[in-house]
């Protein structure tokens, strides 16, 4: 797992380890955007903002809707709670 921070949170451990176990992903990186949206009206209701880059043959001939729906679902309930925001990057093996 790759993050911003030098310590990841429980949250960037939790959406770590959903991806790589739903989506056998062979890579998700996590930056916490949280401090960029200090005092929207969201951040106010918890969770966090999160941009997420992930790796998966998963992903092969999928379109990007398609994509971020296999993400959504593999975090599950934490859309609602853990997370306010996702930014999503999803990719095949070899689109890199």
């Amino acid at each position: 797992m790759t993050v911003t921070t030098e310590t990841p949170t429980p949250c960037e451990e939790m959406i770590d380890q959903r991806l790589r176990s739903e989506l056998a992903a062979e890579s998700v990186d996590i930056e916490d955007q949280s401090h960029l949206h200090v005092g929207h009206a969201g951040a106010r209701s918890g969770g966090g903002h999160y941009a997420v880059t992930v790796v998966s043959s998963r992903f092969r001939g999928l379109d990007l809707l398609a994509r971020h729906r296999l993400v959504y679902q593999a975090l599950g309930q934490a859309m609602h709670s853990d997370i306010h925001a996702l930014s999503i990057s999803a990719y095949a093996p070899e689109e890199l």
